[in-house]
């Protein structure tokens, strides 16, 4: 008798486990995003947001926790709770933290429910800037080196990064102020702080349009629909093609050892909220090609933009950290 109460009372413990797992999420979640408000990062969470909510069933709250180039928010969704309940909104920083010394955490070590989708830098100046090319911004940078002041968001940043791009093709040596986001950097900008900053065009692309700054040239071997009279920076800077094309990318991640179900409803719900016209029209309208991949998709996208982007810092000597000592390999 006791053995069958024994038995029944198992078989009850793992009836309940698998119904607790089958009702995530029973609460709202958090989506921390690593850039602050009216960024790149923080236009994009925010759009897919709402058919995410729809998805799951509960509410998401979005907390922008800016810091430290995203290490900030990437150690704090890190040292979360492996429940899925608290995941990141974040962009391609985390990739390039190892090789700058600014953290030991990259996206290894966390789970990607999807990789939303992936941008276009482009170099901007204010309207009334006095740079009208790209051709005149480098000449500028050429004959005044370290005089021309240039918008960052810190180490291994989009800005820092598109400016290791360009240095390894031509003489670049500007001063960086760094600001938290692309969003108060281009704000900043367009106070004077700065005279030009590298964004995505997604951050960029309202102020374009609204005739507040300019594009001097997009980080690609193309010109795109978003911006059409934005010239390819390889007009200006051929040597450039053998990198591009490249730019930034925005996904939710979650801790690696969160529960394999628990990361498939999100996995389904984020699918489900990237597929929507809603946030397919935004992407589309900012500059934005959508990716929509998870799993081993997701985590070969993530490992081929760390090898390229790690390197070109490297070989720049950018890097502060040899990526081989990372054990990230050289791209073939």
């Amino acid at each position: 008798m006791l053995s069958r109460i024994l038995g029944a009372g198992a078989a009850l413990l793992v009836m309940s486990g698998v119904a607790l797992a089958q009702t995530f999420p029973e609460r709202e979640l958090l989506g921390v995003v690593m850039w602050g408000a009216g960024g790149a990062t923080d236009t994009v969470a925010r759009a897919v947001n709402p058919a995410a909510e729809e998805a799951l069933g509960k509410p998401i709250v979005v907390l922008n926790k800016s810091g430290g180039a995203g290490a900030i928010s990437t150690a704090y969704v890190k040292a979360a709770p492996a429940d899925g309940y608290t995941f990141l909104y974040g962009a391609e920083n985390p990739q390039l933290h190892p090789v700058m010394g600014v953290s030991d955490i990259d996206y290894s070590q966390f789970y990607p429910v999807n990789i939303l989708g992936r941008g276009v830098a482009v170099v901007t100046v204010p309207a009334g800037s006095k740079y009208q090319t790209m051709e005149d911004l480098l000449q500028d940078i050429k004959e005044n080196p370290g005089q021309v002041k240039m918008g960052s968001t810190g180490p291994g940043g989009l800005p820092s990064t598109v400016a290791a791009l360009i240095a390894n093709a031509t003489d670049f040596e500007v001063t960086a102020i760094p600001f938290d986001g692309e969003g108060p950097g281009l704000t900043a900008m367009l106070g004077g702080e700065v005279d030009f900053m590298p964004a995505g065009i997604s951050a960029a692309a309202e102020q374009i349009k609204a005739g507040n700054m300019r594009a001097l040239a997009v980080v690609d071997i193309d010109p795109v629909v978003t911006l059409p009279d934005a010239p390819p920076i390889t007009d200006a800077l051929p040597e450039m093609a053998k990198y591009l094309p490249w730019g930034p990318f925005y996904g939710v991640f979650v801790r690696s050892e969160v529960p394999d179900d628990v990361k498939q409803t999100l996995v389904e719900a984020f699918k489900t909220a990237a597929a929507t016209e809603d946030f397919q029209t935004l992407m589309t309208n900012r500059g934005n090609v959508v990716m929509n991949i998870a799993g081993e998709e997701a985590a070969n996208f993530l490992t081929k933009w760390q090898q390229v982007t790690a390197w070109v810092l490297q070989d720049t000597g950018a890097a502060k950290v040899s990526p081989e000592t990372l054990g990230i390999a050289r791209p073939e």
